[in-house]
């Protein structure tokens, strides 16, 4: 009987005992991209994400463009590079960040062929690098981000032979006999597990979690199948406050203390939107314009159905 060799470390995936198959996450790759010191977001040629000219600009000049209560806000244009580590900003030049860009797309594609060429060798199957990112970092927090996907995948494509682009489950497909094992409980988060989502700075929000996670699913046991339009309407808005509130967001936010205050209103405005239409399908007076208030607030997963949680 043929075995599996004893190195495949993060690089082929596991299956677990049930069933279940993991995928693990590439420590290289992932620092590259993410480190908030060495990570390619962090090139001073690129565009600074923290000015803008809702709080730049002269307060009389910017007012009659803000409509928020004439609190200056966020207007999405940005004039000015990272520079540095200083006040100073440089004012923003697109073809250096392009150039950067470029650069970057190259040092990644050359790292990744090293790497799989040290590791094919060694593995029965060939290694997959798996680089996952949250789809926020590009265009939001690295505006140039898309751009240098796009490099990147042409320079896959064209500039080399080492390996090519597959998904998870391509590669399930392709190479389905797998190590059996048990993963551990981790985290992309600080030290690999949960202390992010769960410390002293924000660990009184989860007894609140679970009470609203509890009574969604008395909820959904409560009304199978329900077929008056308002109920349904209430059932599945509260499944969407309950999904909003669960944001593992906002547990970072206040963890990391950037806009702690923003964090903790949505957490308890989602908790308490969440309440009070609990109570109204408990004792069935749903007020339908508060509910419609909500549906166009929280207007997210168009086609959620409340079910899920029976």
């Amino acid at each position: 009987m043929q075995t599996l060799p004893l190195f495949t470390g993060t690089f082929a995936p596991i299956v677990s005992p049930n069933g279940v198959v993991a995928f693990g996450r590439d420590i290289e790759s992932s620092r590259q991209v993410w480190s908030s010191i060495n990570g390619y977001p962090g090139d001073f040629n690129y565009r600074e994400f923290y000015r803008d000219i809702g709080y730049d600009a002269d307060y009389e000049y910017i007012k009659p463009y803000i409509t928020y209560d004439g609190v200056r806000v966020n207007t999405g244009i940005k004039y000015y590079r990272i520079t540095g580590k200083t006040e100073n900003k440089d004012y923003y030049d697109v073809q250096w960040a392009k150039d950067s860009a470029e650069k970057q797309a190259g040092h990644f594609l050359d790292c990744r062929t090293q790497q799989i060429n040290h590791l094919a060798p060694l593995m029965e199957n060939p290694p997959i690098i798996l680089c996952p990112y949250d789809a926020e970092l590009y265009g939001h927090w690295w505006y140039e981000g898309p751009y240098w996907l796009y490099i990147l995948f042409k320079k896959i494509h064209f500039d080399q032979d080492t390996f090519k682009l597959i998904t998870p489950g391509e590669y399930i497909d392709r190479f389905p006999r797998m190590q059996v094992a048990t993963p551990c409980r981790s985290s992309w988060g600080a030290n690999g597990y949960s202390e992010v989502w769960l410390n002293p700075s924000n660990d009184y929000v989860h007894r609140h979690l679970h009470v609203a996670g509890d009574r969604m699913v008395e909820l959904a046991h409560l009304f199978p199948n329900e077929q008056d339009p308002l109920k349904k309407r209430a059932l599945n808005q509260c499944a969407r406050e309950l999904l909003l509130a669960q944001s593992s967001d906002w547990l970072f936010i206040i963890t990391n203390g950037t806009m702690v205050d923003y964090a903790k209103k949505r957490i308890k405005d989602h908790i308490g939107r969440f309440t009070k239409l609990y109570e109204q399908i408990k004792e069935n007076k749903i007020d339908s314009a508060f509910l419609t208030d909500l549906e166009e607030k929280d207007a997210i997963f168009k086609n959620i159905d409340y079910q899920i949680y029976a």
